[in-house]
């Protein structure tokens, strides 16, 4: 594990099999698979710092998450539950986070104390039911909760519409680089059922090279 990171796991079991019927079913997903280097999505193990990753990269780039992040990380102690208790909201913000952002990390530390959220629980649950319990907590929108479903949970069929990379790889590969509306990206994304975490995935990679 790097710095006050998170440790990575396997990529998900169905992920071979997945390749070879979404590039039957979609000849662009199937040149984007082809150029594609990527190994695949491969699972975050932690699911608290996952949520509070999150957070952090809330409205920043991801070069400033990073540096607060490992700010973080190094006053704490580690990031977990107890030591953002222990610090609190006002020397979380003394560590440079928000007044929002302190409220929301002891939020997700309370929820973890009190056993609201609780990872193993919401592995047992359908997509729908993770995603209400996780927006209920302070500061988790959809897409945090889609990112859990899809990063930590791995399941295979995650359409994160309010990703705004997603929007723009399907924009360049399926429309010459027009924005598409919510509704067409929809249709467009049903041959790719029930696998469209691996096509999304593949979209985002896209993005990392000309194809």
């Amino acid at each position: 594990m790097s710095r006050g990171g998170i440790t990575l796991g396997r990529r998900p079991g169905y992920w071979a099999e997945v390749i070879e019927a979404l590039s039957e079913a979609d000849p662009v997903m199937a040149r984007i698979i082809a150029t594609s280097r990527s190994a695949g999505l491969r699972r975050r193990t932690d699911p608290f710092l996952m949520l509070a990753r999150a957070i952090i990269g809330q409205q920043i780039s991801t070069k400033a998450a990073e540096t607060v992040w490992l700010k973080l990380s190094d006053a704490l102690g580690g990031i977990r539950p107890d030591t953002i208790l222990v610090a609190g909201e006002p020397g979380l913000r003394a560590l440079g986070l928000t007044r929002q952002k302190s409220s929301y990390f002891v939020a997700i530390a309370e929820a973890a104390r009190d056993g609201r959220f609780d990872a193993a629980r919401l592995r047992r649950l359908d997509d729908d039911a993770v995603v209400e319990e996780l927006v209920a907590l302070r500061g988790i929108g959809r897409w945090t909760a889609e990112m859990f479903l899809m990063f930590h949970l791995q399941r295979p069929d995650v359409l994160p519409l309010g990703d705004l990379g997603l929007r723009r790889a399907v924009g360049l590969c399926y429309a010459d680089g027009d924005e598409l509306k919510l509704d067409a990206i929809r249709a467009l994304a049903e041959p790719w059922r029930p696998w469209r975490t691996v096509a999304t995935w593949y979209l985002w990679r896209s993005m990392d090279a000309p194809l």
